[in-house]
């Protein structure tokens, strides 16, 4: 997945569920190939298979288990979101936190079955410790930000400044995404220029009164 990306998390939200991801996904992949920009969407799991088998956007699953396949009921598990076609997964999300040695295992099953990993912290701190771990990107986003109006590269960039810094030291070829607040192209723009690789968000999509023009402003801030 190339960067500068920007990463569509689409949560649980009713605004971004069935017949309304699919739409979603479709004006994301639309802006990405018009933009020529990497635009990646991350749906539930009762929509991340059809969107995955009938767009060709990057489709990233919320959350996998640390678990191979077998007797695991309830479980989410590498094999099973290859199977249905993703390009990776998220993990340790705020809303879905991991333990460090069960990100660990589950970095190394993502890379099995070649999945791109996205692991997300909530400090740099966090994101040092993660960073050994050897995921394929490393998403910082402030709880205290997350679904505000303030975006993390406008109100800490001083902490972008210092996750950029401090990650590369233990890390030299990790690629980094900032999210909280995210909901304009000067974030974006902001986030990148601080040196970061992309975004992720949620809220500043899902929940815009216009997706499209949302997606569209947001992407051209990759450019």
């Amino acid at each position: 997945m190339r960067t500068p990306c920007l990463v569509i998390n689409f949560k649980a939200f009713k605004e971004s569920t069935g017949k309304k991801a699919i739409k979603i996904a479709k004006e994301a992949e639309r802006i990405a190939n018009n933009l020529n920009v990497c635009i990646a969407v991350c749906p539930n799991f009762l929509d991340l298979k059809e969107i995955a088998k009938k767009l060709s956007i990057f489709t990233f699953a919320q959350y996998m288990d640390a678990k191979e396949e077998g007797a695991f009921t309830g479980h989410v598990t590498a094999y099973q979101i290859k199977e249905a076609g993703a390009k990776g997964v998220i993990l340790n999300h705020s809303e879905k936190r991991m333990e460090l040695d069960d990100i660990d295992d589950a970095i190394e099953l993502a890379k099995k079955y070649g999945l791109i990993a996205i692991v997300c912290a909530n400090n740099v701190e966090i994101a040092k410790a993660v960073a050994v771990l050897n995921p394929d990107f490393i998403a910082l986003e402030p709880p205290e930000l997350i679904g505000g109006n303030i975006s993390v590269s406008q109100a800490e960039p001083e902490v972008i400044t210092k996750l950029v810094s401090e990650v590369k030291k233990y890390n030299s070829k990790v690629k980094l995404l900032v999210g909280a607040g995210v909901k304009t192209k000067d974030d974006v723009r902001k986030a990148i220029e601080l040196g970061t690789d992309g975004v992720i968000l949620a809220s500043g999509v899902v929940k815009a009164k216009n997706v499209s023009k949302a997606i569209e402003d947001l992407a051209s801030g990759l450019i």
